[in-house]
């Protein structure tokens, strides 16, 4: 377990990751810090894997979904987790590969600096995306002007998923409050985290499209994202 007077849990959300997780992993736990996984009951094993994996080193746990339920809900889940723990600060990172290791302690350094939340970003000076074809590009970066249109920010990258929070960002916001259980679970972070008046900075990071698995994001999941951006624009001023 890591001993730092504020140590870091890193959270990762998995369905289907059989492929990808024990390295990811293990990069976590070789950089110190620990490791919390919510499976959604993923039919490829990827739970009876993590169970080998929570068994084998007490740094990694393990929360047990019964069925998908959502990449917002599994993150509010491990946050509710980590927050009954001692953890100063809980990072948001993605199962496939996606998410470099090198990026990870300046995450959370940028946090422990600066508090409330610190963005990996692919669109600040700097951050790069690789392996993504233009169309896919392009709805990413419209995703996030349209998040900045309607929302009035300035921050780049709301859609990221490669994320640190304070402890005390995640308990000023309101957990129970949150309303999102898809991807828009990260655009409606960043919307409550500037209602609180909380710090928000971007680090560059290089994202490379998943090396494992597959992707989940549907075109229902897109849609959700759009109307839950008008929601928060002309209801959620929570």
């Amino acid at each position: 377990m890591n001993h730092n007077p504020a140590p870091a849990l890193v959270v990762l959300p998995t369905y289907n990751e059989r492929d990808g997780l024990p390295q990811v992993v293990l990069g976590v736990r070789s950089h110190g810090h620990d490791v919390l996984i919510v499976d959604d009951a993923s039919p490829d094993g990827t739970g009876v894997l993590a169970d080998q994996l929570a068994a084998s080193d007490g740094g990694v746990a393990v929360i047990h979904r019964p069925r998908k339920l959502g990449l917002g809900s599994a993150y509010v889940a491990g946050f509710r987790q980590g927050l009954e723990g001692r953890y100063g600060f809980l990072v948001e990172m993605d199962s496939d590969g996606s998410h470099r290791l090198e990026h990870l302690d300046p995450i959370i350094e940028a946090c422990a600096g600066r508090g409330g939340l610190v963005i990996g970003s692919r669109y600040v000076k700097g951050g790069t995306v690789a392996g993504w074809p233009r169309r896919r590009r392009f709805l990413s970066w419209a995703a996030n002007r349209y998040c900045q249109l309607l929302l009035g920010w300035s921050v780049r990258d709301a859609t990221s998923g490669y994320r640190c929070y304070s402890r005390s960002a995640l308990e000023s916001i309101g957990l129970e409050d949150i309303r999102s259980s898809g991807y828009e679970f990260q655009i409606e972070m960043v919307h409550r985290c500037l209602r609180h008046q909380l710090s928000i900075a971007e680090v560059p990071i290089s994202f490379e499209d998943r090396i494992a698995g597959r992707s989940k994001v549907s075109r229902a999941e897109v849609l959700n994202g759009l109307i839950g951006v008008l929601r928060l624009r002309f209801q959620g001023r929570s």
